[in-house]
């Protein structure tokens, strides 16, 4: 069952601060009446989005436990552009993409108002490429999300009509002279067709996930397939087409879906999706996309918000974080589950680790036994998981890009992306927009090494 109305309304007039992924069109897809306040005025200020300067003057180590202004460890401050720089509006998701024919590394940044590519090849001199607008008549809206698949990048917003998913083929940044440009999409994925024939308009979307081993993209949290999975097929990047919904457990906040080669052998080869949908972690088989199958349904205690998660290797443990409990449940820090996974129907009670500080965690991802976590006000933090059936984590590394104190609000980092093969992290900050860091953590650097091998070593590394 969903959380009672009563709880919802309670939790969203809640003072200081709000839900963040909770609109009045989210109410409206789930039929749940909302107070008589405007959410998406709630949302706009609850996320801080006023700009904050800094004066940037280059690179900076992390000597004496700051980079420049920032509070580090074992982290550095390698490149930095300013929101005004990259198109303005306020800062939200990024991802990022390698071209593996030129070899150059490109941030992708989500903004209120469209898209920044940046070249960050050299961290130290980003160049700005320009900027994917909003389709044309499309508002801007707090949420922006950005995954890429097969050289393409798929984005969406939520709380917007008419914006659909846009593609933009990424291979078109090798050629851009005189930056910056105003970008055009390349495909638009907006009005599609049912097996029945019958069509329908995918308006708005908060998350988009990609299974990029099955050319699958899964669009979350919008205003079709009841707010759950709305299933893309988009094996020819400029041509997607409906491929599926999953509605039975209602709105799926975020997803992750992986071919299935975990623990239990019942699902080997599987495609399976692990869904954050609000109050539980939900296990989907969507190998058949017109047949999905929910698997499990996963709740625990002092569930506020379940927001995001990442498998570890092996696919059995399930690192995730809910994004209200820390001011909801007046805990003393970021909290952290771990859900034992062994068998995808039944798991017992996650673990749970609460970290030194008080922010709200956001999103986070998985390499070997590490977590990479953006949490808001205390910037990016780095925990080893030593532990993951008792949730025994070690902070190992930390750059907080909201110097002006932790705390339980939505200001500061919204997204890291982990993923580059030579140890240089994004982070995609509300207020002072995109970050481009550097591990310097010996630990960390021996995880890249390990994990990318000839990548980092050809990075200099």
């Amino acid at each position: 069952m969903k959380r009672p109305l009563q709880f919802l309304l309670l939790a969203a007039l809640a003072p200081a601060v709000a839900w963040a992924c909770f609109t009045s069109d989210r109410a409206a897809v789930l039929g749940v009446l909302h107070p008589d306040i405007e959410f998406e005025n709630l949302a706009h200020s609850m996320h801080g989005l006023e700009p904050i300067e800094y004066p940037y003057k280059g690179p900076a180590g992390c000597v004496d436990g700051l980079s420049d202004i920032f509070p580090c460890d074992g982290i550095e401050l390698a490149g930095w552009l300013e929101l005004p720089e990259i198109g303005g509006g306020s800062g939200s998701d990024s991802w990022g993409w390698t071209d593996t024919e030129t070899g150059q590394r490109y941030a992708l940044m989500g903004r209120s108002n469209g898209v920044a590519f940046v070249d960050i090849t050299d961290p130290a001199n980003p160049i700005y490429l320009g900027n994917l607008p909003r389709p044309p008549g499309v508002t801007s809206s707090v949420w922006t999300d950005i995954k890429t698949y097969a050289d393409h990048a798929f984005i969406v917003a939520d709380d917007v009509n008419n914006h659909g998913v846009q593609v933009f083929d990424l291979t078109r940044l090798r050629k851009v002279s005189n930056p910056p440009q105003t970008f055009s999409m390349d495909a638009h994925y907006l009005t599609f067709e049912f097996p029945s024939g019958a069509t329908a308009t995918h308006h708005e979307a908060h998350n988009i996930a990609i299974n990029t081993d099955t050319g699958f993209a899964y669009t979350t949290g919008g205003n079709t397939c009841g707010g759950g999975l709305h299933m893309i097929d988009i094996r020819d990047p400029r041509n997607p087409s409906f491929a599926g919904c999953f509605s039975a457990d209602g709105y799926t906040h975020d997803v992750q879906c992986v071919v299935y080669a975990g623990p239990d052998t019942r699902y080997t080869g599987r495609e399976i999706c692990f869904a954050s949908n609000e109050d539980s972690v939900t296990v989907v088989d969507v190998t058949d996309k017109a047949k999905p199958v929910q698997i499990g349904r996963h709740t625990y205690n002092q569930t506020a918000y379940t927001h995001q998660g990442w498998l570890m290797p092996g696919q059995r443990w399930f690192v995730t974080d809910d994004e209200v409990d820390e001011f909801q449940f007046n805990l003393p820090g970021t909290r952290t589950l771990v859900f034992d996974l062994a068998q995808l129907d039944s798991a017992p009670e996650p673990a749970s680790y609460i970290a030194d500080g008080p922010a709200i965690d956001h999103n986070q991802y998985v390499i070997g036994n590490y977590t990479f976590q953006s949490n808001y006000r205390r910037g990016l933090r780095i925990l080893r998981i030593d532990d993951p059936a008792s949730a025994t984590l070690t902070e190992v590394a930390y750059f907080d890009t909201y110097p002006e104190g932790d705390g339980n609000n939505f200001q500061g980092a919204w997204n890291v992306y982990p993923f580059f093969d030579n140890g240089t992290l994004l982070v995609s900050d509300i207020n002072r927009g995109l970050f481009v860091l550097r591990v310097t953590e010996p630990e960390l650097v021996a995880l890249f090494r390990g994990v990318f091998g000839d990548g980092f070593e050809a990075a200099g590394r």
